[in-house]
């Protein structure tokens, strides 16, 4: 599909590219390139690869990645609804690739939403560690909680914060930091014809500022010996390298990645030639006395539309030196202690344990409301009752009536706006727990006593995600993931497609009532 670009973006991109522009030019004849992402959290890329219901075609540079054949609606599939795979541009994967996130790592998705790319560090970190992530924009946090809670993340905070505020409460705290910053979208023009009509030749400048601000907020919150991915759909170099050099100059304890420290045959080597003719006067980069900064920010990457399959990205590694013979974590550590003894696990009111708890708003001032004490021990119950589920040493904590299992203490999160404190597992009302749908969302069918499974293949799986109630005999209520049948099966079911959880049921005599949520159902014909 042929596009008009802008005239200044053109002359840009030809000082940019060289000989080689007339390649880029011919990229926008071509349609855009689908993908998706495995969700491992719920299956392995090589069990999807089995049974996917797609052609698929690897992504190199992303193992759980792969290519659809263009007509592809993978939306409109089960699986989709069971978050077995994400919905992603393919160069969009990598970043976090880059990120190198292993589980136990404390990462942070600075510029999160819709959340593809915290669903990405969730997979890698496979329940370890925990991740906070965050959306400035209050509507765009939506999608962020809903694709957070959609595949299965138990172990992320969402916030919606500014960078500097958030730098308040975590400071020297993550060893990871994504920055998948605010930018022109240069790079969606193919796919996204309303970026091309937006884009004005001061774009570029308009957003430079912004992510100055938030890379400096992000160096606050980085450990020594610490990890930021700076990454944008754009190729401005104003941006892109021009960004990094302009922060290298201004944080003498960073370092540049250098390409060659994680070769690929399918990035490109950053472009400094445009900004040492041009400098970033307006961020104070000149290009002669700064070409030392200059030179290094090329060490950056960048995927363009025209060498590989994907619509482009720009992509910069870098690392907050160590303190020799010193604490990796500043002042952190002090701070932990006091956190760790404001908030201790406690036993419920009837002595168990297994629930670790801190004072809500309503126990603090109870009149009448039902306190996080009974909350937790109704939560207990509901365990003891329908699943195999170890909540762990992590901190349930109660918003109102609503409990969350937080991978971080509470004291961390006070002040900030929080749009989930943790796993959101369910809440009391009328003297009783209800499981949230997020609950469901996150298990694995062998932690549930009852398991209900439904076919992706008869219309059956449909059926359920639309919010109808089905007839299930029951002999299909079994036991977790084994085939033991449950002999007096009642109450809450974990609904399955092919063996993944997609929400809860309540069988009774025959007939599944559907609790999946009528916000979440399918909607297409």
């Amino acid at each position: 599909m042929a596009h008009s670009l802008p005239v200044s973006f053109e002359a840009k991109m030809k000082s940019l590219l060289g000989d080689d522009y007339e390649s880029f030019r011919q990229s926008y004849h071509h349609s855009p390139q689908a993908g998706i992402r495995v969700n491992t959290l719920k299956i392995s890329a090589a069990s999807f690869k089995e049974q996917s219901p797609f052609a698929l075609r690897p992504i190199p540079w992303c193992e759980t990645g792969f290519y659809l054949e263009e007509g592809t609606r993978p939306g409109l599939h089960p699986y989709y609804h069971a978050g077995l795979y994400y919905i992603q541009e393919p160069s969009a994967m990598a970043p976090v690739e880059l990120l190198g996130v292993e589980p136990g790592d404390r990462v942070l998705d600075l510029c999160a939403a819709p959340g593809g790319k915290s669903t990405q560090i969730a997979a890698k970190l496979a329940g370890s560690g925990h991740l906070v992530t965050n959306d400035i924009h209050p509507d765009r946090t939506k999608a962020l909680a809903k694709n957070i809670e959609l595949y299965g993340v138990r172990n992320a905070v969402v916030l919606n914060e500014s960078p500097e505020r958030i730098a308040g409460a975590f400071p020297g705290y993550f060893n990871k930091i994504l920055i998948d910053a605010p930018c022109s979208g240069e790079g969606m023009f193919r796919k996204d014809e309303d970026m091309l009509k937006h884009w004005k030749e001061d774009s570029p400048l308009q957003y430079a500022g912004m992510q100055r601000d938030i890379l400096a907020s992000a160096a606050l919150m980085l450990e020594p010996g610490g990890t930021i991915v700076y990454s944008t759909c754009t190729f401005s170099p104003e941006e892109n390298e021009g960004m990094i050099a302009v922060f290298l100059k201004e944080h003498e304890d960073f370092t540049m990645v250098s390409e060659k420290d994680a070769a690929s045959p399918w990035f490109s080597r950053g472009e400094s030639a445009w900004l040492l003719q041009h400098g970033l006067p307006e961020a104070g980069l000149d290009p002669v006395q700064d070409d030392a900064y200059i030179a290094a920010a090329a060490e950056s990457r960048r995927i363009w539309p025209h060498r590989v399959e994907g619509e482009g990205h720009f992509m910069a590694v870098l690392r907050k030196k160590e303190i020799p013979g010193g604490s990796q974590r500043d002042d952190s550590n002090a701070i932990e202690r006091h956190l760790k003894e404001q908030v201790k696990p406690k036993k419920d009111r009837r002595g168990k344990k297994g629930v670790s708890r801190v004072q809500s708003r309503d126990e603090r001032n109870p009149r009448g409301k039902q306190s996080d004490i009974d909350g937790a021990a109704l939560l207990q119950d509901f365990i003891e009752q329908y699943l195999h589920l170890d909540l762990g040493g992590d901190h349930v904590i109660m918003h109102g009536q609503h409990l969350y299992r937080s991978p971080v203490p509470e004291e961390r999160l006070k002040g900030l706006k929080i749009v989930r404190a943790g796993w959101y597992l369910g809440q009391v009302k009328n003297g009783r727990f209800v499981p949230s749908h997020p609950l469901a969302a996150a298990l694995h069918p062998q932690e549930a006593s009852q398991v209900v499974n439904l076919s992706s293949s008869n219309g059956e799986a449909v059926r359920y995600l639309k919010g109808e109630t089905l007839e299930i005999g029951h002999d299909r209520v079994k036991r977790g993931a084994g085939s033991e049948v449950v002999q007096q099966p009642k109450g809450y079911v974990l609904v399955c497609i092919d063996g993944y959880a997609a929400g809860w049921g309540k069988w009774q005599s025959g007939m599944l009532k559907n609790e999946y949520p009528a916000a979440w159902r399918w909607t297409s014909v």
